[in-house]
């Protein structure tokens, strides 16, 4: 198929105000968003079939839906601004966000989300591209790009990374969606408070011009999603919590040494915290506790064994597995759940190549959750004293070959998203903050419990996985057959698919036993079902 990031076309672009001037007092910026100013911003989307609405009507519509909105988020109408003694802070001055109108004729919705790999054109579906956070002090905070497709629609926000975390721009989104279809009252109002330990005294030092983004932006990557459904998560669940751990060895990082941050615990014999004592009182020395590993944890530890393998690393060979935690409700006292801005910290976990692949799934999961247990107050806090002492930007990518970075989160309503024709059918991302195992996690369309994984990889590691038989047991293929026209009905053969959604028709097929046949299939069912476009 040939390469369709080209048939974009920019419409117009212009400028969108809040309805209502802001009465905030400039936000400064915290521990959390500070090291964010060196990361593109945040680009995520979503997929719509194509409203009741004429474009020129649409557009209308949603700039006047996002006026409104923005009275309720003055941050991202502001811009960011540096005082004399280098504190960067938040201007609430209404100086507006951008909305972009694109135009895809070529592009059909079965094209998005059709194929193995996420097409290029998706790319297209996002403003500022390649923007780095530190740029909001001349740029405006958030753009929306509504790209009208052949048979459907797509909203994407762009946002500053060093103004909001997932949280609060999935809130955003929510609220425009409320908005949009007529909500009075909208569900879930932001918090802009600022009296937290995550506001610091501490000013961040930025090179001449402004840092930049820490990893290559040009290397070669492949990026696909890969579905799970609710009954296979379930089922991997299960497995590995039936499994015990192994017991713990003499090896270089033992499963205790591993949880938490690197730099408060004990590595290599190196007494750095208590964090070690706590869990080995705790657990027991032969893990005679057993903790119940979560559903995501053991996907984690599915996908962390199957990129290891893949990447064929020496068994020696340190890795690393990445964590966004969201600490609003981790802290002492706890923040407002919709406390707006950054609140998450990186939680690494480490394990050598060799005790990843030799040890159980059970072991590998243990890893994970408890490094994420050990991540409360006191370890917030000292991970902020830390920075405090060092402030510095965050070092995003895959440096040594051997890391896995997890984001967002399938907690997230994503397909909360209607906009007042239907939610969504798709959730994509842009081009943005993307490297060598880069792991971003949504929610399943319809099933609760189901999760999507975009995962971005080396071609040849992507290629590994894909051959890996203990990884392609879970993941489904999931083929989407839309109607353009919920009204009219189609008259052919459906006996294969069943009916979720009134605007589409969807089936499950196992990818590792007929990944090839379900690809054929779905080709042959856009056919066949001709009267559905």
């Amino acid at each position: 198929m040939p390469s369709l990031e080209n048939s974009v076309t920019l419409i117009s672009r212009s400028r969108v105000f809040p309805d209502q001037k802001s009465t905030l007092a400039d936000l400064k910026l915290s521990v959390s968003d500070l090291p964010m100013l060196s990361c593109h911003y945040i680009q995520k989307g979503c997929l719509f079939t194509r409203p009741h609405l004429p474009p020129h009507a649409l557009l209308s519509h949603l700039k006047h839906s996002l006026s409104l909105t923005l009275s309720h988020f003055p941050p991202l109408a502001g811009r960011l601004s540096t005082s004399q003694d280098g504190h960067v802070f938040l201007s609430c001055n209404d100086a507006g966000a951008d909305f972009v109108f694109a135009v895809a004729e070529s592009v059909r919705v079965r094209v998005v989300i059709g194929g193995t790999d996420v097409p290029d054109v998706v790319k297209s579906f996002f403003s500022y591209d390649g923007a780095v956070s530190y740029e909001g002090h001349n740029r405006p905070i958030l753009v929306v790009q509504v790209t009208e497709l052949n048979d459907g629609v797509f909203i994407g926000c762009s946002v500053n990374h060093a103004v909001t975390d997932g949280t609060s721009l999935w809130n955003f989104i929510n609220t425009f969606a409320e908005v949009s279809r007529g909500v009075e009252n909208v569900t879930r109002q932001p918090d802009f408070t600022r009296e937290n330990v995550l506001i610091s005294p501490a000013v961040l030092k930025v090179p001449h011009g402004g840092p930049k983004v820490t990893f290559n932006e040009n290397e070669p990557l492949r990026e696909r999603i890969f579905s799970f459904s609710r009954e296979q998560i379930l089922e991997l669940k299960e497995m590995v919590n039936k499994k015990r751990s192994s017991t713990v060895g003499n090896g270089d990082i033992n499963g205790f040494e591993v949880s938490g941050k690197q730099s408060n615990d004990k590595l290599n014999g190196k007494e750095n915290g208590k964090l070690t004592e706590m869990l080995e009182s705790l657990l027991g020395r032969n893990d005679a506790v057993s903790v119940e590993i979560s559903s995501f944890q053991s996907l984690c530890a599915l996908l962390w064994s199957a990129i290891t393998r893949a990447r064929k690393l020496p068994s020696s060979k340190t890795t690393t597995f990445r964590m966004a935690v969201n600490v609003r409700h981790r802290l002492t006292p706890k923040l407002d759940p919709e406390y707006f801005g950054n609140a998450i910290q990186s939680v690494p976990t480490f394990a050598t190549a060799g005790e990843v692949l030799s040890r159980d799934l059970r072991w590998t999961a243990d890893q994970l959750n408890q490094s994420v247990a050990a991540h409360q107050d006191g370890k917030i806090r000292s991970v902020v004293a830390d920075w405090e002492a060092n402030p510095r930007c965050f070092p995003l990518g895959n440096f040594d070959g051997a890391m896995v970075t997890m984001g967002s989160s399938p907690r997230f309503p994503m397909y909360d998203n209607d906009f007042g024709w239907g939610k969504p059918v798709a959730v994509r991302s842009g081009r943005a903050n993307k490297f060598d195992g880069k792991i971003s996690a949504f929610p399943g369309k319809d099933e609760k419990g189901s999760v999507d994984l975009e995962v971005v990889l080396a071609p040849e590691t992507m290629a590994g996985i894909e051959s890996d038989g203990e990884f392609m047991r879970y993941p489904y293929a999931v083929l989407f057959v839309f109607n353009a026209d919920p009204h009219k009905k189609c008259q052919k053969d459906q006996k294969t698919l069943s009916e979720s959604h009134s605007s589409h028709v969807e089936a499950l097929v196992p990818v590792e036993r007929v990944h090839m046949e379900s690809l054929i299939r779905y080709e042959r069912s856009m056919m066949k079902l001709e009267c559905i476009f």
